[in-house]
Parts: C-alpha cells; structure tokens; sequence
C-alpha cells in the first residue's frame, strides 16, 4: 500500500531524536523569517511607492505594522492609505502564521509524547 510521506511522524512512530527535532526547529524557524523577510520587504516597497518614503522610513513603517505597533507616519495619498490599511490586514495575518509556523513543530512533540506507546 502506498503510503504518502508525511511532513511529522504518526503518533506510532517512535518521536525524532533530539538532533533532528533540532533541525526541524531550524527548518521551521528560517521558513518563518522568510515569510517576515518577504513581508516586510513588500511593505517596504508599497510605502516608498505609493506615499514616496525614503527606504528608511518605509521599512521603519513596514517594520512596526510587522511587529502590531502600528505606523510612525500616517498615509496622505489615497493609494498609501489604501495600501496602509490591506497591509496592515495582511501584517496581522502574517505575524499569525509565523508564530504558526515557529510553535508547530514544539506543540507536535509535546504532544506526539501524550500518544506515543512504546510497545
């Protein structure tokens, strides 16, 4: 029977040692800095050209909507506003999944050791 290769292990298999639940960590915790890296590099783009910021001040208005601070600088034009506001949507959305993405693999040991029998 075919058998299709699962991103974990089945609460029947034996939990993964500590050097590859390491790795695991690592794959997980680089593939969420990409996806901040992606976001903020977006946003930093859609404030230097929708409300003409200097690159500084669009990663620092990026950056603090990442982080659910909120923007420094306040949008004038229409099409800055509009970006601001799907951005800011987005952003939250973002910061969701990435601490999805960061606190899977830990949630998944934790509880693989609940099920897991060793017979």
């Amino acid at each position: 029977m075919y058998r299709e290769r699962l991103m974990y292990e089945h609460r029947g298999q034996r939990p993964l040692s500590r050097k590859a639940f390491q790795r695991r960590v690592v794959r997980h915790a680089a593939f969420a800095a990409l996806i901040l890296s992606a976001s903020l590099v977006w946003g930093m783009a859609g404030y230097a050209y929708f409300e003409g910021l200097p690159w500084v001040d669009a990663f620092l208005n990026a950056a603090m909507l990442l982080g659910g601070m909120g923007p420094v600088e306040s949008p004038a034009t229409p099409g800055g506003k509009l970006f601001a506001g799907i951005y800011a949507l987005y952003a939250g959305v973002a910061f969701l999944v990435t601490v999805g993405v960061v606190l899977a693999p830990l949630v998944h040991r934790l509880l693989h050791r609940f099920h897991w029998d060793e017979n």
